[in-house]
């Protein structure tokens, strides 16, 4: 127990020590997380009715948030499939930095939870109406919290072995990485299984959906994981295999390709059929009875979406920056598919025809920049700390030092 709270003594210091750049980041990203904390403690206060949200569309910017980060948290499966049932050599040390993001995302996605429930005390109201197993958000409260649990697991242990230059007991956590691995297709399966089964939102009502939150989630997480590694090939001396960046391009390929086509295939049907429950396809493509403003956001979406599939196929994929700026605009463009792009048109219109569109307001969009620093802060603490003990340069046999690590 002793030497275990010198280990996270020792990770605690280190996070504070680094180049001018990482302190400049680390200043930046608390500035944010502080403004949104204050942007947070207004809600408490005024209640909801600070941000954009009404009756008509109760779900917001917060929710759009939560679903495209329970796609990220899930991701972390591509990297561990390769690995332990594949054997793919050149992602085995790179596992590691999936599982951080995992936990990093899915401690974002409890947050934009908590912001969305209004005020903290609401969070013991769910948990009295822990209506299990009839609730599909029940099911969703359990994965979430399990695979948080997880992956703190595989990732505290692996981490402990290799600062005690240990070699892991695979009956420590072997069998925890393949429940994982079914794990996380199942908190984002639940996710869309929430949406899918509200009867009264035909916009969600698609036994398509579930297939498009797992391809749309495996091409932007792997994708967030190979700009990380390319930042941490050029801003430390860790050695990233470039055997390791092309497996995850070729995952990014299918799984880009995959999404776009589904998402065709939806598209095809509501507007081929052109059914009354096609009014929010109408409403978020080219507008409804003059309401139009998710058309701008959903042909960005699609633009950046499609110029990252190109890249993706021609041979400029092989360049840094193209594969960088590819990568960028897929989880932009994922991002708003997903996120804006499919929670707000569910409300619009809603059941008995009221057209009420959804404008996030400063405050909101305060609480989310500051949920995303703070998720960005732990990402990176979390990195800044395993990078050195995976090197060999943080161990409990060296001696601590301020300027070894800068």
């Amino acid at each position: 127990m002793k030497e275990y709270l010198r280990f996270l003594v020792r990770c605690f210091r280190l996070s504070f020590v680094g180049s001018k750049t990482y302190k400049l980041w680390m200043l930046f990203l608390t500035a944010v997380a502080l403004l949104g904390l204050n942007a947070w403690a207004k809600q408490v206060v005024g209640g909801l009715a600070t941000t954009g949200m009404t009756d008509q569309v109760s779900w917001g910017l917060y929710i759009a948030n939560f679903t495209f980060l329970v796609g990220m948290a899930a991701a972390a499966v591509m990297l561990v499939i390769p690995v332990y049932i594949y054997r793919n050599k050149e992602l085995h040390d790179l596992v590691i930095f999936g599982e951080l993001l995992a936990v990093a995302a899915v401690v974002m996605c409890l947050m934009f939870i908590g912001a969305d429930l209004g005020r903290p005390d609401r969070a013991l109201h769910l948990l009295q109406r822990f209506n299990w197993p009839i609730s599909v958000l029940t099911w969703d409260v359990i994965v979430l919290n399990g695979y948080l649990a997880l992956n703190l697991h595989i990732c505290g242990y692996l981490i402990w072995c290799a600062y005690n230059r240990r070699t892991p007991g695979k009956a420590f956590y072997i069998p925890f990485v393949f429940v994982a691995i079914f794990w996380a297709i199942s908190i984002h399966t639940v996710t869309a299984f929430l949406y899918q089964g509200l009867g009264g939102r035909p916009f969600w009502n698609s036994a398509i959906l579930a297939p498009r939150f797992l391809a749309s989630a495996f091409a932007a997480g792997p994708a967030f994981l190979v700009l990380t590694l390319l930042l941490i090939g050029h801003y430390t001396k860790y050695d990233v295999p470039k055997k390791a960046i092309a497996t995850l391009r070729g995952i990014i390929t299918v799984a880009l390709t995959i999404n776009m086509f589904l998402l065709i295939s939806e598209v095809f049907t509501e507007f081929y059929t052109d059914s009354s429950h096609a009014a929010s396809a109408h409403y978020l493509f080219h507008g409804l009875h003059g309401y139009n403003a998710l058309v701008p956001w959903i042909w960005s979406a699609l633009v950046l979406n499609s110029f990252a599939l190109v890249v993706l196929y021609t041979p400029v994929r092989q360049r840094t920056a193209w594969m960088s700026a590819a990568c960028a605009a897929m989880i932009v463009g994922i991002w708003i598919e997903k996120g804006m792009g499919l929670i707000v048109p569910g409300f619009i219109p809603t059941p008995i025809g009221e057209m009420l569109e959804y404008v996030p307001t400063t405050n909101e969009l305060l609480v989310c920049g500051g949920i995303w620093a703070a998720g960005l802060l732990l990402y990176t603490i979390l990195l800044r700390v395993t990078i050195p003990v995976l090197s060999g340069n943080l161990t409990k046999d060296t001696l601590y030092s301020t300027k070894r690590f800068s």
